[in-house]
């Protein structure tokens, strides 16, 4: 966070709230923290966060947190301008971010995620909260917050909620999200969490029933699994829960009466199998719906949950069903991506004497559907048709254009059969009028037997990356021959090529996910393919398309990734 330029300079710690009071309160949180003063200086640090930046206090308090700490990708000093948390900072709001970078002491960089919330210290002055992590993963062994037994002091409470926005957000994935939850709440506020959801057929299922016991949460799964229907006027704590009625404190007692439904039932059997004293069972609620209950319980000798407790516990159950529905409609649209892709990509033909085999690999970050596509078709001449394409995008409107493209080139390619490139034309023209895509690159190839026993393949490729031919020796050389700009720039007469394939020689057609990564060359991509692909000539078909997608496939691909191989016969 930048100084503003009107600051005026003076003491870095507030008197009213010395750094040392604000710093045992830090300790509570298990992520990095440190709060700031209304310069952007910081004034109190956690020890997490010496930790993860790898620089002592003392090098810390007095100093610009944004000055000091951030930088972009790559290390270099990020503009003010640029940093989304000094604009929260200067705004006084709550905001997060799921990656960022600080840069330690050592000078390397630390991906992190972040929230950040103002403060009023002591009614006075003004700070601000910062809250961050060195991934969205598990916390390290060991590192268990304190135990809270009564109510959390204010800034210790925004502290929490902050720690429980930024490590459930971070998630797309449910079982992962109920996960980082139960460890928010256990042990700190509970020694007990229990959570029912509510699935997507109505009926309720317990996920969840944890203890901590040592330094591990114990997950019992006796206790977990199918739960009656919900009843709909039950007056019982947990029934009202997942009617989304209200948040309830209850114990044993509470169940001791003669039970009105089997989720009461239910909850006879769970207060007696875990020995809770103390129960406080809220909603979790999204924006649409109820989605189940969470149920913080303790026992032993910590004090029982007062009507106080509630409303943190109802902020973090909030917080949680946010995250939730998030999560699922995010494995609703993988779902459907899913099935969509699985219609999409075609089964490929016998073409007999040849092998063919192809690969598709989502984006990671996508919806596991994108504008990679590949296909393979028998020709009304009795030649077949090969084809690799990319329509820009990695999401479902992506793969709806792929969809076009693709069936408008098969029906050219059966009415028209040769040159490739005069189906081009064609399709380029088409698509410029009758379709959404904007740009889009492809080869389309002829193969067809030849009259001495070996495979002819004639080609055009607008705007893709070349083919690879690797002989059996394993002499590998880029189709360089035949290439055109690619599709919805103008159209225009394209070229044609042509290549005899040597026995046993493998082909191999991708897209541009295989070959291009963050900071380095086209050529690079291009030299690391070719040389792997020779690695393996000798290799069956299935075996060299996996391995060349495992070495060749860039470590922080981003695009998706579509593969056709194809391998002549071997020599007699």
């Amino acid at each position: 966070m930048a100084v503003p330029e009107h600051a005026e300079h003076g003491s870095d710690v507030p008197a009213a709230a010395p750094a040392a009071a604000l710093t045992r309160a830090l300790e509570a949180i298990r992520g990095g923290a440190y709060i700031v003063d209304e310069r952007g200086r910081i004034i109190a640090v956690n020890a997490r966060a010496e930790d993860l930046l790898g620089r002592p206090a003392a090098d810390l308090l007095g100093q610009d947190a944004h000055d000091l700490l951030h930088r972009d990708a790559h290390g270099r000093p990020l503009p003010a301008t640029q940093c989304r948390m000094r604009q929260a900072f200067h705004a006084r709001r709550v905001a997060q971010a799921e990656m960022d970078h600080f840069v330690r002491g050592d000078g390397s960089v630390l991906p992190i995620s972040w929230t950040i919330a103002p403060y009023d210290i002591d009614g006075e002055a003004s700070g601000t909260l910062v809250v961050f992590d060195a991934s969205a993963g598990a916390p390290e062994a060991g590192s268990r917050p304190e135990v809270v037994d009564g109510p959390l002091p204010e800034l210790e409470r925004l502290a929490l909620l902050a720690e429980t926005t930024t490590r459930l957000t971070s998630t797309l994935e449910v079982e992962e999200t109920l996960r980082r939850l139960v460890a928010l709440v256990v042990p700190r506020l509970a020694d007990w969490t229990v959570i029912d959801l509510i699935t997507e057929h109505d009926e309720v299922w317990r996920k969840a029933v944890v203890r901590v016991e040592g330094d591990k949460l114990v997950y019992h799964e006796e206790l977990q699994g199918p739960m009656p229907p919900i009843p709909k006027e039950s007056p019982m704590p947990l029934s009202r829960a997942l009617r989304g009625v209200a948040s309830t404190l209850a114990g044993p007692q509470t169940y001791q009466r003669e039970p009105d439904s089997g989720i009461a039932v239910e909850q006879r059997r769970l207060f007696d199998a875990t020995g809770i004293r103390s129960a406080a069972i809220t909603p979790i609620r999204s924006a649409r719906e109820v989605l189940g209950a969470l149920t913080l319980g303790r026992a032993g000798h910590r004090a029982d949950f007062t009507p106080a407790d509630l409303s943190l516990i109802e902020d973090i159950a909030r917080r949680a069903g946010l995250a939730l529905d998030n999560a699922r409609l995010y494995q609703r649209q993988r779902k459907v991506a899913e099935t969509m892709q699985n219609h999409l990509l075609p089964q490929m033909p016998r073409v007999p004497g040849l092998e063919l085999t192809v690969r598709y690999l989502p984006a990671p970050g996508a919806s596991q559907v994108g504008g990679d596509w590949y296909d393979a078709f028998p020709l009304s001449d009795g030649a077949t048709a090969l084809a690799i394409g990319d329509v820009v995008g990695h999401d479902l409107e992506a793969a709806a254009g792929m969809a076009q493209v693709r069936n408008m080139l098969r029906a050219y390619a059966w009415s028209q059969t040769k040159p490739p490139s005069r189906i081009i034309e064609r399709l380029d023209e088409a698509i410029r009028h009758i379709t959404d895509v904007t740009m889009a690159t492809m080869i389309l190839a002829r193969l067809e037997e030849a009259d001495n026993g070996h495979w002819k393949l004639s080609w055009s490729n607008a705007g893709h990356p070349p083919p690879l031919l690797i002989s059996h020796d394993g002499l590998a050389e880029y189709l360089t021959d035949g290439h055109g700009i690619l599709l919805g720039v103008q159209a225009g007469r394209r070229p044609d090529a042509a290549v005899l394939l040597p026995p046993g020689s493998t082909l191999v057609l991708y897209t541009d996910g295989l070959i291009e990564e963050l900071g380095h060359t086209l050529d690079e991509g291009l030299q690391r393919l070719r040389r792997h692909a020779a690695a393996l000539a000798h290799r069956p078909l299935t075996s060299f398309t996996d391995q060349l997608l495992s070495r060749v496939r860039p470590a922080g691909n981003d695009d998706d990734v579509a593969l056709l191989a194809l391998r002549a016969p071997a020599p007699a």
